[in-house]
């Protein structure tokens, strides 16, 4: 199956399959859902791929990979929390578990790989 995530709307497909897949939902408040599709398309554009809208992302694939949409981090943060770091990929039983639309979580990215992404761009703009 392919998908244009060059677009809103694949992006939306991609990440529909994604949840057919994995037994999750999608965030049903629209604008919210809107801005995290656009965030990933942007960054699908601009880096190649589609990484996560939420977080600091370097443009090198091999320091963001634990970051391709949907992040390495995601299942963990569902099964615990209920919803991803970005409240993108929601538990289906999410609305009928918390009242609130977007809850926030703890970050599970260790810092050692927000600290080499940041080695990465600094080295990068001394050339």
């Amino acid at each position: 199956m392919s998908f244009n995530l060059d677009t809103k709307e694949g992006m939306k497909d991609y990440c529909k399959k994604i949840c057919e897949i994995n037994g999750w939902i999608l965030q049903k408040d629209k604008e919210t859902l809107n801005d995290l599709l656009e965030g990933l398309v942007e960054n699908k554009k601009r880096y190649g791929y589609q990484s996560c809208p939420c977080r600091f992302t370097s443009g090198n694939r091999k320091l963001d990979r634990d970051l391709i949409c949907p992040c390495d981090y995601a299942p963990p943060d569902i099964k615990e929390f209920d919803t991803c770091y970005c409240n993108l990929y929601l538990d289906r039983y999410f609305y009928k578990k918390h009242k609130e639309k977007f809850i926030q979580i703890i970050e599970r990215r260790p810092v050692e790989k927000e600290s080499a992404i940041l080695e990465f761009l600094k080295e990068k703009n001394k050339k």
